[in-house]
């Protein structure tokens, strides 16, 4: 629990760490990652352009549903990682996962990372509501800070992570050696005074009523994010304004 003043002094208690528990969503289920998504996961990740889907993640694309069982079993046996399966609701099979890692309950922060989403679950509804109940957790926990990190060089994770509300920070240059390569690191970041504005916008847009019966959303997220998340993010709005119009 976070209280400030104006001279941001803080009274600050720490945070519990988030629990494997299923987060529920009108089109997704975040299910704690187990062994029985083995077979769905193997399904979307042997998928056509795997090897792009990995590129930038200190793994390999699996050569069989036993590397993914291999896999969950590892970080399992982890706990510095909280993995989910993303369920679509309407087929009941995972179309991804991602983990909330590097948590820091004493500072209440926590990062969003291993993103890796099938080619039916990126730039849709239920990508954005995955992102939303993952958030939604960790503030509503009172974590003060919620992270995304990516390789620089990696332009599809960035854009997901302005188009999430996510703020660019700068780049930590030759951060980590990844698959024996340099990697320069983005960061971007949610605040908690920032995620009630957001959450309102997600909901918003969430809403069965902005669908139209193709599932095409009719009306943008992103504009309004431009005001609420600062003037470099409308910036970066009025250069990708046509990308912005795409359904995801």
């Amino acid at each position: 629990m976070l209280i400030a003043d104006k001279n941001n002094s803080v009274e600050w208690n720490d945070v519990r760490r988030p629990e494997k528990e299923v987060l529920e969503g009108r089109y997704v289920s975040l299910e704690p990652l187990a062994l029985s998504h083995a077979g769905d996961l193997y399904e979307v990740f042997s998928q056509r352009k795997k090897e792009e889907r990995y590129l930038y993640l200190p793994a390999f694309p699996p050569a069989s549903e036993e590397d993914v069982r291999g896999f969950i079993q590892e970080f399992l046996a982890n706990d510095a990682f909280l993995f989910f399966a993303v369920v679509n609701k309407a087929t009941k099979k995972a179309e991804g996962h991602f983990a909330l890692m590097r948590i820091d309950e004493k500072n209440g922060v926590a990062e969003i990372g291993w993103v890796l989403w099938g080619a039916s679950l990126a730039r849709t509804r239920r990508a954005t509501e995955a992102v939303f109940l993952a958030a939604d957790y960790i503030f509503s926990l009172g974590y003060r800070r919620l992270e995304w990190k990516c390789d620089n060089l990696n332009e599809a994770s960035k854009r997901a992570a302005q188009r999430f509300g996510f703020q660019f920070e700068g780049i930590f240059r030759q951060h980590l050696v990844v698959k024996g390569k340099n990697r320069d690191t983005a960061w971007f970041s949610i605040l908690d005074k920032d995620w009630p504005a957001l959450r309102e916008e997600y909901e918003r847009w969430l809403s069965p009523r902005n669908f139209d019966l193709e599932g095409a959303a009719e009306k943008p997220f992103n504009v309004l994010m431009a005001y609420l998340c600062g003037f470099s993010y409308l910036i970066f709005c009025q250069r990708k304004a046509s990308f912005f119009c795409e359904r995801f």
